[in-house]
């Protein structure tokens, strides 16, 4: 049977040029299917510039990602910048897991002007774990992305809340150890938390000390100042935006009108003077209120800080009204 233009296989003898263009944009679900191929694509040789290019092809500069489940304790939710994204992806391989990729089920998308919403209430985050043993942990919630409407497509906010996840052990595993009744008590315990590691827990409470300091790394890797100085230079145009007056709204002009009696333009006048005193007088009584609020402003002071892994600074900074600095060590 000879082929037709309509067979996925003809090859049009006219060369290449002759088939369809590719859309320009695609699917925002096809973006988490090639998200997929890209994770399993990964080696145990995958370094720390693997993980930055895996998070600077699918995740924009100022992206965040959050998550939200329930613990023994309590409900959780961390959110972390594009920054602490790519270590968030590498601890989860860390803590035993050798494959993981999403499943999206009946999503629902909204275009905006410039952000494509994706809103799945059936997702499924699926890991294999090779240790302790091995388990197949499904961790089900809803999943919402929003990309950015552009040719890379890329996300900028995730928020992923879980609900609850199921660990799989295969029947072989327990036929094999079944007159064992220590491994059979260790295969009947969970090796996760609402489907995340101790690795990925660990990290994310991390982050909540990480995360506020990523002014201080920032400024620390662009300008190469020591960590001391980068806390002297953020405390300072901290209490510099404390002290700074708030910029008063702009005012549209009044377009005047014609009075026709005398006496009506006079009392307006008398009214207008007397708006503009109330005006002043409220004026110099903020001024005033502002003046003792930054004379009585208390001294600025911030946390520990830990500029390396060996820890050896930690010490505290005081910044005074007149722009001083005070350490504590």
């Amino acid at each position: 049977m000879s082929s037709t233009p309509h067979d996925p296989f003809y090859s049009s003898p006219f060369g290449p040029f002759y088939r369809r263009h590719t859309p320009y944009m695609v699917q925002p679900e096809y973006r988490i299917y090639e998200m997929n191929k890209r994770l399993q694509s990964r080696t145990e040789d995958s370094d720390n510039l693997w993980w930055d290019a895996f998070a600077t092809e699918f995740f924009e500069d100022d992206a965040t990602l959050t998550l939200s489940f329930c613990l023994e304790d309590g409900p959780k939710r961390y959110t972390i910048g594009r920054t602490l994204i790519p270590r968030y992806f590498s601890t989860v391989f860390e803590g035993g897991v050798t494959d993981l990729y999403y499943i999206l089920k009946h999503s629902k998308e909204s275009y905006h002007n410039s952000s494509i919403t994706v809103d799945c209430d059936q997702c499924t985050m699926v890991t294999q774990h090779g240790k302790p043993m091995f388990t197949k942990v499904c961790t089900e919630g809803r999943l919402i992305l929003e990309f950015t409407f552009d040719d890379l497509m890329r996300i900028k906010t995730w928020h992923f809340t879980i609900r609850q996840y199921r660990e799989l052990v295969p029947r072989s595993i327990l036929a094999m150890h079944a007159q064992d009744p220590q491994v059979l008590e260790q295969l009947s315990k969970n090796i996760t938390r609402m489907g995340l590691t101790n690795f990925t827990l660990n990290y994310l409470r991390l982050c909540v000390i990480l995360e506020p300091m990523q002014e201080l790394m920032s400024r620390h890797k662009t300008y190469n100042l020591s960590p001391r100085d980068c806390l002297k230079t953020c405390l300072f145009q901290k209490w510099q935006r404390m002290v700074a007056p708030p910029a008063e709204p702009t005012r549209q002009p009044t377009t005047k009108r014609r009075k026709r009696k005398n006496s009506t333009s006079s009392t307006s006048n008398s009214s207008a003077g007397n708006n503009a005193n109330s005006t002043n007088s409220k004026k110099k009584t903020a001024a005033a209120n502002l003046s003792l609020s930054s004379q009585e402003l208390g001294a600025l002071q911030s946390c520990s800080l830990n500029p390396g892994r060996d820890g050896a600074l930690c010490h505290s900074a005081t910044v005074t009204p007149t722009g001083q600095f005070k350490e504590k060590h």
